[in-house]
């Protein structure tokens, strides 16, 4: 996939855009290109499945297709794709039902650095081969914080937020959630944050299992259990993040935001 990705990052023919998607999105000619190099290698390799694609939906491969379950992102980060903006990836989640609980082996690429992470349930993650693991930084004074504000809604997002952005020094946003949640697997952030109720499960069917598999932490904003279906259209809000110290301190800091309404004025 990176080889037939790669000649259209930051291109004129990478925006073309091809409809819209089945989670709701204008698909670009980057992101068909990625999902029909996926179809392709399946096909090669005579695999029965049920792809669950973002830009096509749910596709049946193969004469056994709920034998196993593709969650796939061909292409996540595609306004940075498409700008020329180096931070994009490919998304992969293996499951044998549909459901993000059930999701096996996950697999994260960064196209354009030649970085892969990889994780199988129970049998720990790693970046390029190599065993990772989170970082144990406990204070928002040092902590290095992904948040994603991208959405007609900010202001709601940031009022719900508002006493973490207080105290944290170091806020990021990338544009490519799948590894941002990595980034927090291998210790190079220290938690990320998306409340807006709009990234899409697909986005993040791999990401998670890599997080989880570090001990690690992603759940609801409400702290609870990220159970959902595994379909183009279902939409997912989370905190992740690198340990429980930093996650209960993100915690307390949203509670005590919602329950003082006028401190986010």
């Amino acid at each position: 996939m990176k080889r037939q990705i790669r000649p259209l990052f930051g291109s004129v023919e990478a925006k073309i855009g091809l409809g819209v998607g089945a989670g709701g999105d204008v698909k670009k000619q980057i992101d068909m290109v990625a999902e029909n190099a996926l179809f392709q290698t399946l096909q090669e390799h005579k695999v029965s499945c049920t792809v669950v694609s973002e830009e096509s939906g749910v596709k049946k491969i193969g004469s056994h297709p709920s034998q196993f379950y593709v969650t796939t992102d061909p292409v996540d980060g595609t306004t940075n794709a498409v700008r020329g903006l180096p931070f994009m990836d490919v998304s992969i989640a293996v499951s044998k039902k549909p459901m993000l609980g059930s999701v096996e082996t996950g697999l994260v690429a960064d196209v354009l650095r030649d970085i892969t992470y990889t994780a199988k349930k129970g049998k720990g993650a790693y970046r390029n081969g190599k065993r990772i693991k989170p970082s144990e930084t406990a204070s928002l004074d040092e902590a290095v914080i992904g948040v994603d504000f991208s959405n007609f809604k900010a202001r709601a997002v940031v009022n719900k937020l508002i006493r973490i952005l207080e105290k944290t020094r170091h806020l990021r946003h990338l544009g490519a959630n799948a590894l941002e949640i990595c980034y927090v697997a291998d210790g190079t952030t220290d938690a990320f944050i998306d409340i807006r109720g709009k990234l899409r499960v697909t986005d993040i069917a791999a990401a998670q299992l890599i997080l989880r598999e570090v001990g690690g932490i992603i759940a609801t904003p409400r702290g609870a259990k990220l159970s959902v279906p595994l379909t183009p259209t279902q939409r997912v809000s989370f905190v992740a993040a690198a340990n429980k110290s930093i996650y209960g301190t993100i915690q307390k800091l949203m509670k005590t935001a919602k329950d003082n309404p006028r401190s986010a004025n």
